[in-house]
């Protein structure tokens, strides 16, 4: 059984190591979500933490699943919080541990996203991903469109400069 909940400084606090898991379990697999060596857990321990400083500020939310009472998957929406931006939400940081794949995890993780940038009066989500990804699919197919892509846009873990895709949806 997979349990969601939205997690507080405090509790992602106390969750650092299974998050760090995560996150590692990720890059290992190939994830471009912005760190290139899945063996320095301490640049990683540092994200973390500096995302449960935003999660002190109010600037983001931070949502988990747990199988087996441990985390195997995250994502994270981040408020624009610019006088001209406050209409729209990033999803960011979307991770399902390798080897909680294929279950359903991510697309159950961005309905709850989705759902909480839509009780905070949000009317659009961004986000970007690699070009080609299989993570596009899934956002494809979650209604998502494709706004363009940016070359060169960042190393992967093999050492290519790797094209992103940026991708919206509007909300009702």
């Amino acid at each position: 059984m997979i349990e969601y909940q939205a997690v507080n400084r405090q509790q992602a606090l106390s969750e650092l190591e299974a998050l760090t898991d995560v996150l590692q379990g990720c890059v290992s697999a190939g994830a471009s979500v912005g760190f290139i060596d899945p063996g320095d857990r301490q640049i990683m321990r540092n994200f973390w933490q500096d995302t449960f400083d935003g999660l002190e500020r109010g600037d983001r939310v931070l949502l988990v699943a747990r199988q087996e009472q441990r985390i195997v998957a995250t994502v994270m929406v981040l408020w624009n919080m610019m006088p001209n931006g406050r209409h729209r939400a990033e999803i960011s940081k979307l991770l399902v541990h390798p080897a909680a794949r294929r279950q359903g995890i991510a697309r159950q993780l961005m309905a709850l996203a989705e759902q909480r940038v839509k009780q905070e009066g949000r009317s659009l989500m961004v986000l970007d991903t690699r070009s080609g990804d299989i993570a596009s699919l899934l956002y494809l197919s979650l209604g998502w469109e494709i706004a363009g892509a940016i070359p060169y846009y960042a190393q992967s873990t093999e050492g290519v400069m790797d094209a992103t895709t940026v991708m919206y949806k509007r909300l009702a």
